[in-house]
């Protein structure tokens, strides 16, 4: 048996350089019967407007303020902010097991459109372009507060991924250190750089668009694969391909060429399961701590709960959380799937 087959077929463990741990696949078990969870498929359609909404034009917000009426695109300091950036500062360490440590930030709230019914597949490349000028804007002027380490851009679509209110949306989180998943990828990209005086993304980036069967799709600036080490079913990772670390360094078309591949995963997405998809996204660039970051590679990653139709999930539960993360579906498979799939939205399909 090739070594293809054995990873279509054989269980086997997928070793992740990004983050230096391992997922165990087992391709064999998506034989198996589910009788497990079944969710409501979320409703479908939604008004362009909703009184009741909190990040509607005009409407107020659960704090009492009140949104202007924003025609475009509208950001805002998040009324229960997971981070504050005034609060006391203070260590606590017994004997290296009792440890905590005071940690400030700034939360804010970018509201997509204010149409109450639109997502990013569903939006325009200049809508979608606009929403990038905010981040790009938002990450240079958090970056810029003199104790802020790390800016996260993130989107929890969907009631499934915990969202609170379907008008689109997402979150920027800046802390005063380096979480712990992007200072893992920066330790693994300095030490790739420094054995092998290049970029662990880029080389990664070229191998698979040498090999093809995990690309998704692709245009001048930008490449979404399933990356081999995937752990959600239908896990993705948006590359760039010029070299460069964050947002704010986008050049040429790159923010349009970003626009065009985000509609068009998500897109794919939406078409999967004839549902809006639900997912946890997340943009990774450089800390800004003001230090050259030259091993950081500019990416995002997607991961969507939804395993084997809009109404059922995956779930991290048993030897996941006790050994590693584990698969049945492998990348190959699912980067087939969704790379057969149309570019058309299904909703907008004659």
């Amino acid at each position: 048996m090739d070594d293809a087959s054995l990873l279509q077929e054989a269980p086997h463990r997928r070793f992740n350089p990004l983050t230096r741990e391992w997922v165990l696949v087992s391709p064999h078990r998506t034989k198996r019967p589910w009788l497990g969870r079944v969710e409501k498929q979320a409703a479908a359609d939604l008004p362009a407007y909703d009184p009741s909404c909190y990040l509607c034009p005009g409407n107020e917000r659960a704090d009492g303020a009140r949104n202007p009426k924003y025609s475009g695109t509208f950001a805002f300091d998040n009324d229960f902010a997971a981070l504050l950036p005034d609060g006391p500062s203070f260590e606590i360490d017994e004997g290296g097991l009792l440890v905590a440590r005071a940690e400030r930030g700034v939360c804010r709230v970018i509201c997509f459109s204010p149409r109450h019914d639109l997502t990013i597949p569903r939006m325009s490349l200049g809508e979608i372009g606009e929403v990038i000028n905010v981040w790009t804007a938002e990450c240079e002027q958090l970056g810029e507060i003199d104790w802020v380490r790390h800016v996260q851009i993130f989107e929890n679509r969907g009631a499934l991924m915990g969202a609170s209110n379907p008008h689109p949306h997402c979150q920027i989180w800046a802390n005063a250190s380096v979480p712990d998943l992007p200072a893992k990828e920066l330790a693994s990209f300095r030490a790739y750089r420094e054995a092998k005086k290049y970029c662990l993304m880029c080389d990664y980036l070229r191998l698979e668009l040498q090999r093809g069967e995990r690309v998704i799709c692709e245009n001048d600036g930008f490449a979404v694969v399933t990356p081999f080490w995937a752990v959600w079913p239908f896990e993705t990772l948006l590359v760039s391909k010029r070299h460069f670390a964050s947002m704010e360094e986008l050049a040429g078309r790159e923010a349009e060429l970003l626009a065009d591949i985000l509609r068009r995963i998500t897109i794919r997405y939406d078409n999967l399961f004839e549902t809006s998809f639900p997912y946890s996204m997340g943009f990774h660039q450089r800390p800004t701590d003001g230090t050259a970051y030259p091993e950081w590679h500019f990416h995002a990653h997607y991961f969507p709960p939804l395993l084997r139709s809009a109404t059922v999930q995956k779930f991290m539960v048993g030897y996941e959380l006790l050994g590693n993360p584990q698969r049945d579906i492998t990348a190959e498979s699912a980067a087939r799937r969704l790379k057969e799939l149309s570019e058309i939205h299904y909703l907008d399909r004659v």
